[in-house]
């Protein structure tokens, strides 16, 4: 069974400098508020994981949380770049970040091998691109059935997957509906796992189309409600546009980011 702590217990005490740490959602029931707690308490030499690294990772990389970006996609959406990510990148401002690129199959299929506990996984993919050639977990493998060269990548296996979620009950069962990404599969290949929910149930009502994970499948949960502004979470608040178009002048300058992280760190 889970056990039911604050946010900022959860972080504490599942979130150790030098892990390997998802924070997954898809668009939506994004964990910002598990991403700004980290920044909080200080914790360094991450090596962050996700398929789709938005402003939330943007944070993380400019507050030097993190060393080490393995992912598919990186940009705040629908408006542009991530800047303290490039800064990061060209600069080594204000550390210097370690990239490790797939597509987003190939990061998928490393989160269901790590749920399966598979060693790696098999996938037609990467063809026509280079990503082989600057990746070093991108190898070739021949199917000992047809002959056929297939991309074959290393299972993903956290040190902690946070996600986001509408509700949980009491026992740490957790109840996720709406636009879904690879949560389920991040939380069971992880060692550990910290749910943030908008709220705790006595019971979880039945929703169509939702996820369960299973209280036995995670850590801890923490009620934090508006847990995902500025994405959304169905049944309880719309995406917050403005805070992404904020974001953009906000990260574009140093002096703009500190003043933010004062504010996140006070």
């Amino acid at each position: 069974m889970a056990k039911v702590l604050s946010l900022a217990q959860g972080v504490a005490e599942l979130v150790h400098d030098g892990d390997v740490v998802a924070l997954e959602g898809f668009t939506h029931l994004i964990p910002v508020a598990a991403g700004h707690e980290i920044i909080r308490q200080g914790r360094k030499d991450l090596t962050l994981v996700r398929m789709t690294p938005d402003i939330v990772y943007d944070q993380l990389i400019g507050a030097g949380c993190a060393s080490k970006l393995v992912f598919s996609w990186g940009g705040n959406p629908g408006v542009g770049s991530l800047h303290r990510f490039r800064d990061a990148v060209q600069h080594s401002w204000p550390v210097s970040l370690e990239i490790e690129e797939h597509s987003h199959a190939g990061m998928a299929n490393r989160y269901v091998a790590g749920a399966s506990g598979l060693p790696f996984a098999v996938l037609r993919g990467y063809t026509g691109t280079d990503l082989a050639a600057q990746t070093d977990t991108i190898r070739s493998i021949t199917c000992p059935f047809t002959g056929e060269q297939l991309a074959a990548v290393p299972a993903l296996n956290p040190d902690v997957t946070i996600v986001h979620a509408q509700r949980a009950d009491r026992a740490g069962n957790v109840q996720l509906w709406g636009i879904a990404g690879v949560q389920k599969e991040a939380v069971l290949a992880a060692k550990r796992a910290l749910v943030t929910v908008e709220e705790i149930v006595d019971e979880l009502e039945p929703k169509p189309g939702a996820v369960v994970l299973p209280g036995w499948a995670v850590t801890a949960v923490a009620e934090v409600p508006f847990g995902a502004r500025p994405s959304y979470a169905a049944g309880y608040y719309a995406r917050d546009n403005e805070a992404y178009e904020a974001w953009d002048a906000i990260s574009r300058d140093r002096e703009e980011f500190g003043k933010w992280l004062t504010g996140v760190a006070a």
